[in-house]
């Protein structure tokens, strides 16, 4: 469960804005989607190498 603590006369939009925060790093959202079909293994090996590489990458052009 998520809690957000409302300071006295704290704006009920920064509330929802903390509230949303909180929500998003949880990563519920990221995993239902992820779990609405199934991936083969393979394909999900893929996906995260094709991710390394790609940061690999652009972690090569910053220097």
């Amino acid at each position: 469960m998520i809690i957000v603590q409302v300071k006295e006369g704290e704006n009920i939009e920064r509330a929802l804005k903390k509230f949303k925060r909180k929500y998003e790093r949880t990563g519920i959202v990221k995993e239902l989607r992820a779990r609405q079909q199934f991936d083969k293994p393979s394909v999900v090996n893929r996906k995260k190498m094709m991710k390394a590489i790609y940061v690999q990458k652009l972690h090569q052009n910053d220097d």
